[in-house]
Order: C-alpha cells, then sequence, then structure tokens
C-alpha cells in the first residue's frame, strides 16, 4: 500500500470537502464553515471558553480567539467575565447566532449527505468512520506548539 498515496487523498479530500461545504454556506447562509463549526462547538455546550473551543476543534487557542472576534463582531456570539477565574471570559451565543445556526445546520447536513453518504455505501462509510475515529485517538494533538524548527536549512 502507498501510504504517501493514501496520505494525498485524505488531504485532497478534506481540502475539497472543506472547500464545498463552505462555499454552499457562503452562498445560502452567509457564514463561513470555520464560523459555523465556532457556533455549533457554543451552542453545544451552551457556553464555554475559548480553550474548549480550541480543543474541541484541534486548533490553536490564538485561531479559537481570532474566530470569536470575528463571531462576536458580526453579532453572534458575546463574551461576558467568567465567574471564577478573571483571566478567561465566557463565550454565548446571541439571539442571532441561534438563529444562524438553526439556518445553517440543514445546509451543513444536506452536503455531508450530498459528499459523504450518497458516494459511499452505509457499510463503507461506517468503516471510514471507525478508521478515522481510530486515527485521531492515537495522534498526538498539539496545535500550540507549532511546528518543529528545521535542523538544517533547506
Amino acid at each position: 500500500m502507498d501510504l504517501r498515496q493514501v496520505f494525498d487523498d485524505l488531504v485532497r479530500f478534506e481540502t475539497d470537502l472543506w472547500n464545498g461545504i463552505d462555499a454552499r454556506l457562503r452562498q445560502e447562509c452567509e457564514v463561513t464553515l470555520g464560523g459555523l463549526n465556532v457556533m455549533l462547538v457554543v451552542e453545544r455546550a451552551g457556553s464555554c471558553r475559548v480553550n474548549d473551543i480550541a480543543a474541541a476543534l484541534s486548533i490553536t487557542v490564538g485561531g479559537a480567539s481570532q474566530a470569536v472576534d470575528r463571531l462576536e463582531k458580526l453579532g453572534h456570539c458575546t463574551r461576558r467575565p467568567h465567574p471564577a477565574d478573571r483571566r478567561s471570559s465566557i463565550v454565548e451565543l446571541t439571539a442571532a447566532g441561534r438563529d444562524l445556526v438553526n439556518a445553517a445546520g440543514p445546509v451543513f447536513d444536506r452536503e455531508l449527505a450530498t459528499r459523504l453518504a450518497a458516494p459511499l455505501p452505509d457499510t463503507a462509510l461506517a468503516h471510514l468512520a471507525g478508521a478515522l475515529a481510530v486515527l485521531r485517538a492515537t495522534t498526538p494533538h498539539t496545535p500550540d506548539s507549532g511546528p518543529a524548527p528545521l535542523t538544517k536549512e533547506t
């Protein structure tokens, strides 16, 4: 088995999947997939910290904070001081943010059905889901560490 080809196929598919769903969400709901992902995390939690968003999405705390800043400027979420930790804040969806999640959810689901479920039999999709779960569980996640420095100039 050519693992480089598997890697290429996985990465290219993920890129195409993300871009296709993002384009549809922008067109129909005026929201990015990245923004929707953040709002879905907040919706599931009810309220959460930026660190919780970063952990849930496997992104850096800085990236999560910038995403929340953008959503806050658009009126989709708010921050309030954390009651037990003044260094932290609590992120919550606004009514407009909840409305947007409710409108974008069906668009997201239709795109997933078209791009994931339609081309694969249920058993193949279940195997893919299982394989991805194993890979994610066995791959260390350290987004804030950044890339390792190069030892030689390239």
